[in-house]
């Protein structure tokens, strides 16, 4: 999180989504509850908050999944044993409340699967999921603010607008976009991340709590993928998007005479935040590499500018020349591009004067 994150304009929406979800899976796993009574006239309010959703959930339902329909799915978990409706109930309402987990005391996490029949595990799975793959990118029965709405509710692509201009560093309409979590380019194919998995936690599908738009980099491995964000259930040590941000406290630091960055925490007790973050994205090596690309692009303009004052038989850079390049390129670095946290990383170890003596060496061995 090295850029600040937040929700955007069309959270509500997703909010409404994920409070639906949950009444509906809850619904499922009530013990009078059977497959036969799943229907549309069924859906319709108590059941669901409003007509418009119930009308909605129904024609989801008859979407196919897989060769299966979303609606045996559902019946599937409503024909489960008893005891087995109320380990799943139990863990979604834990599962739900994910908010908690970053207060004092919180309820313990869990980190195996309630259902323990595949079969019923993989047909919830599937289900929740399918709001997400299905529903969310077809479009959700609600405008921006959670309003229930027949039609033009909020969708995949209305998101990844939203977040990708409330999260812009600079107003200009052609500027490079910055990932959140690495500081680096977005790209032009970003990816909605769940922060935590929706492979194991499929509930959190399309909570606003745990999606951001992030480069392809940050989200595919060996990066983030589908690592845990949390130690067996515990996230004390861990930084989250919206609940515990790491901008302000997640710092870049150089390390001399390695010549290489690392990923540190302001204060002591947030290291092993920090720690934890670098393993989920690698960001040690990443920024190291993007550090030493940097280095070697000044030190190109370097010695292609002595080459042309020994042409022209003037004298060579003396390294106070090279100390004021290097603090006129920082001077002119601009918060709103990429890597800005590592060129202003580099800015600094540049000026060491080991470092300035090492460059000014470093020329005459290229000429």
């Amino acid at each position: 999180m090295l850029k600040p994150i937040h929700r955007v304009n069309c959270s509500p929406a997703l909010d409404a989504c994920q409070r639906m979800m949950q009444r509906f899976a809850l619904w499922l796993c009530s013990p009078a509850i059977t497959g036969v009574n799943i229907s549309q006239p069924g859906l319709q309010p108590p059941v669901l908050a409003s007509a418009i959703e119930a009308n909605w959930l129904w024609g989801f339902l008859q979407r196919i999944e897989g060769g299966q329909s979303l609606l045996s799915r559902a019946q599937m978990v409503a024909n489960m044993a008893p005891a087995q409706k109320a380990n799943l109930a139990n863990w979604m309402q834990t599962v739900a409340a994910v908010a908690t987990q970053f207060q004092p005391a919180p309820v313990p996490w869990p980190i195996y699967r309630p259902i323990t029949t595949d079969s019923n595990w993989k047909a919830f799975k599937a289900l929740m999921e399918a709001f997400y793959e299905k529903g969310f990118r077809g479009g959700l029965p609600y405008l921006a603010d959670g309003t229930p709405t027949a039609a033009g509710g909020v969708s995949y692509a209305d998101y990844v607008s939203a977040f990708r201009s409330s999260h812009r560093l600079s107003s200009a309409p052609h500027s490079r976009e910055v990932c959140v979590l690495c500081g680096g380019p977005l790209g032009d194919t970003p990816h909605v991340d769940h922060w935590i998995i929706k492979s194991a936690f499929p509930l959190l599908s399309v909570c606003a709590d745990n999606l951001q738009l992030i480069c392809s980099t940050c989200n595919e491995a060996p990066n983030k993928g589908d690592k845990p964000v949390h130690s067996a259930g515990s996230f004390a040590d861990w930084f989250h998007p919206y609940f515990r941000p790491g901008n302000g406290t997640l710092q870049i630091a150089y390390v001399l005479p390695e010549f290489a960055v690392r990923c540190s925490a302001s204060t002591i007790t947030d290291e092993p935040k920090a720690e934890k973050l670098d393993t989920l994205l690698n960001l040690n090596s990443r920024w190291t590499r993007e550090f030493k690309a940097e280095y070697a692009k000044h030190q190109d303009v370097l010695i292609r500018r002595e080459q042309r004052r020994l042409q022209s038989a003037q004298a060579r850079h003396t390294q106070v020349e090279i100390l004021s390049y290097i603090q006129q390129w920082q001077a002119d670095l601009t918060a709103s591009e990429p890597h800005h946290e590592v060129h202003l990383a580099l800015a600094a170890a540049l000026q060491e004067p080991s470092r300035i003596a090492a460059w000014h060496s470093e020329l005459a061995s290229k000429n």
